[in-house]
């Protein structure tokens, strides 16, 4: 049974060869686009990630479960690879820079190995239990610790949501408003790149609606490992719930507070239900 250290080499090995795929289609003029079932767009540069992933998993990890976004699965017990192997499909086909590979490993359900790679930012980060988080310059940075923020008062904190949209559709637009106005900033940051500002310290609070685990796994270990807590928008811990919340963990008690997501049925708005 290897342990979290060889897991750890292991998943960056695997964001060396998604960065490998990935950008050789970042910004290529013959890229293929797809609309899946659900409407959301799959490039040929997504699926190329996945399988360069699952190829080295059967060889490396035979035994092990794989769930990734564009080829599937299911969550099992024991140990199962969490990918999504381009995260922030649509700022890569519209050739913004603001997506990455997401590798996670999970053990009976709970993260506890992540990588978020970002090759056209030239930024990686990866953490794992009892291992620390850290971060490096791509290609070859040396790596160094990062950590939370350490911002005790909420009226101090900048706070990235992702997308408006998401929490109106939600019918939680209220509840975001109110966070917003007791806190110092508010932007709308997306995708994995927030919460890796926030276990730099860069960010102090972000939340998110409308998710899948592949699009969490891989950051959980990330922000835990660098002081911050992670949970869903009603305080449940992991990334199985389909929202996310992470902070330093310092305001995690009083942004749920905020934001009443204890009895979040509240907030739905008669357009939502």
């Amino acid at each position: 049974m290897p342990d979290l250290a060889d897991d750890l080499a292991l998943a960056l090995r695997l964001a060396d060869a998604a960065d490998a795929q990935s950008s050789a289609r970042f910004r290529a003029a013959d890229l293929r686009i797809e609309t899946k079932p659900d409407r959301t767009p799959v490039t040929d540069g997504d699926k190329a990630v996945e399988r360069a992933i699952r190829d080295i998993l059967a060889v490396e990890r035979p035994d092990d479960a794989i769930l990734g976004e564009e080829f599937g699965g299911a969550r099992e017990p024991g140990r199962q690879w969490i990918v999504d192997p381009i995260d922030g499909t649509t700022n890569f086909l519209r050739g913004q820079p603001v997506w990455g590979t997401l590798v996670a490993l999970a053990v009976d359900g709970v993260p506890v190995v992540g990588v978020a790679s970002a090759p056209a930012l030239g930024r990686r980060w990866w953490g794992a239990t009892g291992e620390g988080a850290w971060a490096a310059s791509l290609p070859a940075g040396d790596p160094q610790p990062i950590r939370v923020s350490g911002v005790r008062r909420l009226e101090d904190a900048f706070i990235s949501y992702n997308a408006i949209q998401g929490w109106d559709d939600a019918g939680w637009l209220e509840p975001l408003l109110a966070l917003t106005r007791a806190s110092w900033r508010s932007r709308a940051l997306g995708d994995f790149w927030a919460y890796m500002l926030l276990a730099e310290g860069q960010l102090d609070v972000v939340g998110e609606h409308d998710l899948k685990v592949y699009d969490l796994a891989a950051l959980v270990p990330i922000v835990q490992e660098a002081g911050g807590t992670f949970s869903s928008l009603t305080g449940e811990p992991g990334p199985w719930e389909g929202t996310a919340l992470a902070t330093n963990g310092v305001l995690h008690d009083e942004v749920l507070r905020i934001l009443g997501s204890r009895d979040p049925a509240s907030h739905s708005s008669p357009s939502a239900r």
